[in-house]
C-alpha cells in the first residue's frame, strides 16, 4: 500500500469494515508495526516503533473512543497529555497553552468542568486540542462524526479548514461519503487492504466513491408504511436525575406500539442515553418488557474487548434456546451459533477466538448488533447502531430493523444521523435539555443543546 500525505490539504480515506483503514491509521500513529515497507516524513525515512515516536515526529490521531479520564477536568486531561515532553507538569501552565488553541480556533471549553459532564461535541473538541497542542504537523481523524449532530460536523468541517491553511496535512477516516466529498482536497479508497483508487476528491460523486468501496452498492430501503398494533411500551412523566442530582431526563411521556420504529434524535448529551437504558432496563427501568439493547458506545459498553468474539456473542446469546443443559453451555451447539451470527451478519474474524480488540470498529459494531436483533426480540432499544458501519454494512443493521418492524416488534431508535431518522422512523421526537420535542422541521429543533 503507497499513500501520500500532503501540508495544507485535506485526505479523505475510505473503505468498507476491514478494508485496512484501522490498520492503517494504526501504522501511522505508532500504535502498529508495518512488516514491510517505510514510512517517509519531510522525504527522510523515519522509524515509526510507538505513539511516542509519532508524536516526536509531528503525527498525532483524534481518536474515534476518546482517551481522556473522566473524573479529570477539562485541563487535567490537556496537562496529561503533556507527559511525555515533561514529566512534572505545571497544569494550569500547560493547559494553558492548549485553551488558547482552542480560543483561537473559537471553541470555548471551561478548564475546570469535569470531563464526564461533557457532550460527546466537546469531549471531541478536546480530543482534537490535545493533538494540536503537540504542534503535530499530521493530524489523524479517525470516524469524527459518527456521533455528531448537523451543527457539530458543520463546525468540526470549518476548524478542519482552519488547520489546513495553517499548513497542516489533515486525514479523514470516514464512511460518510457525501462529508467526505463536501470538505476533502484528496480521497483514498481501500478494498481488501490494498489501494484501489487515490486522487483529487473534485469531479467524484457519492456513487463513485461507493463503487470503489463496496463494488455493487446496495439499493435504497423502501421504509413501509407502519401497521402498528397495540402498546409495547408506555411512559409516563419520567424523570431522571444524575449522580449529582441534576436533571437527565425531564418529565417526558410517549408510546411505542407493536410494528413501528420511533425515531429520537437530537444532539448528543441531552438524555437520550438515560433514557434509552431505562428503556432497555439497565438504569432507572420503566415498565416495559424485555429489550435487546444495542448500547451507544460498543467499547464502554457493549463488548469485553480481551474476550474472545465466541464468548462475547454469547453474553446473549447463551440464553438462545438449545445452547444449554441445566444452566450449562453445550460447547457444540454455542460455536454453531456463534458460526452461523458471524456469517449472517457479516463479521469479518479469522477465528472465533480471538479477542474481540482484533476487530475493526465497524466489525466490532455487528457482533453488538448481531447478538441482539438475532433473537427476532419484540423490543428494541438502538442506539446510533450503524455508528462507524460502512455502506453495506449500514444497509444491513437498517433492513433487520425495518424487518423487525415488520413482524410486530417494536423500536426505538435514538440516533444523532437525522438520515438515519429520516430513513427508518415512522415518528419522531427530538431531545433537548432532557426533554422531548416534536415539529415538522427537525433540524431546526436539534439547532442546539438548551
Amino acid at each position: 500500500m503507497d499513500v501520500a500525505l500532503y501540508p495544507g490539504e485535506i485526505h479523505a480515506v475510505l473503505g468498507e469494515n476491514g478494508a485496512g483503514k484501522s490498520t492503517l491509521v494504526g501504522i501511522l500513529s505508532g500504535n502498529i508495526a508495518p512488516d514491510e515497507g517505510h514510512i517517509d516524513v519531510d522525504n527522510r525515512t523515519v522509524p515509526m516503533r510507538n505513539a511516542r515516536d509519532a508524536r516526536r515526529l509531528g503525527v498525532d490521531i483524534v481518536q474515534q473512543h476518546f482517551m481522556l479520564v473522566p473524573a479529570f477536568s477539562v485541563a487535567e486531561n490537556l496537562a496529561l497529555n503533556a507527559l511525555d515532553s515533561n514529566p512534572i507538569l505545571n497544569v494550569k501552565r500547560t493547559a494553558g497553552h492548549a485553551m488558547k488553541i482552542a480560543q483561537d480556533l473559537g471553541w470555548e471549553l471551561d478548564p475546570a468542568a469535569k470531563t464526564s459532564t461533557l457532550s460527546v461535541g466537546a469531549m471531541q473538541r478536546v480530543e482534537i486540542i490535545k493533538a494540536l497542542a503537540s504542534d503535530g504537523k499530521v493530524l489523524l481523524f479517525d470516524e469524527p462524526t459518527a456521533t455528531l449532530a448537523p451543527n457539530e460536523v458543520t463546525d468540526l468541517f470549518r476548524v478542519m479548514k482552519r488547520l489546513k491553511e495553517q499548513g497542516k496535512a489533515i486525514v479523514l477516516i470516514t464512511h460518510k461519503l457525501d462529508e467526505a466529498l463536501s470538505v476533502a482536497d484528496r480521497v483514498t479508497v481501500l478494498r481488501r487492504g490494498k489501494v484501489v483508487v487515490s486522487m483529487p476528491a473534485q469531479g467524484i460523486s457519492p456513487g463513485q466513491l461507493a463503487t470503489w468501496m463496496v463494488g455493487d452498492v446496495p439499493p435504497t430501503i423502501a421504509k413501509e408504511p407502519p401497521k402498528t398494533g397495540e402498546e409495547r411500551v408506555r411512559v409516563d412523566n419520567l424523570t431522571i436525575r444524575g449522580t449529582r442530582g441534576e436533571t437527565l431526563v425531564n418529565d417526558v411521556s410517549f408510546a411505542i406500539c407493536c410494528g413501528e420504529i420511533v425515531g429520537f434524535a437530537g444532539v448528543a448529551g441531552n438524555g437520550q442515553v438515560p433514557l434509552a437504558e431505562a428503556l432497555a432496563g439497565i438504569a432507572h427501568s420503566v415498565s416495559a418488557p424485555s429489550a435487546a439493547y444495542i448500547p451507544e458506545d460498543r467499547q464502554r459498553d457493549g463488548l469485553a474487548l480481551p474476550m474472545s468474539i465466541c464468548e462475547n456473542l454469547l453474553i446473549e446469546g447463551h440464553q438462545q434456546r438449545g445452547l444449554s443443559f441445566l444452566g450449562l453451555l453445550i460447547p457444540a451447539k454455542a460455536r454453531a451459533w456463534c458460526e452461523r451470527v458471524v456469517a449472517k451478519f457479516g463479521i469479518k474474524t479469522e477465528r472465533l477466538e480471538l479477542p474481540a480488540s482484533s476487530l475493526s470498529g465497524g466489525n466490532q459494531q455487528k457482533v453488538v448488533v448481531g447478538r441482539a436483533l438475532d433473537a427476532e426480540p419484540e423490543f428494541i432499544v438502538a442506539v446510533n447502531p450503524t455508528r462507524g458501519l460502512d455502506v453495506q454494512a449500514e444497509h444491513f443493521v437498517h433492513s433487520q430493523l425495518l424487518a423487525a418492524k415488520a413482524r410486530g416488534a417494536a423500536v426505538a431508535l435514538f440516533s444523532t444521523d437525522l438520515d438515519e431518522i429520516a430513513s427508518l422512523a415512522d415518528r419522531t421526537f427530538v431531545m433537548s435539555g432532557g426533554r422531548l420535542l416534536q415539529g415538522d422541521n427537525i433540524a431546526e429543533l436539534m439547532g442546539g443543546r438548551e
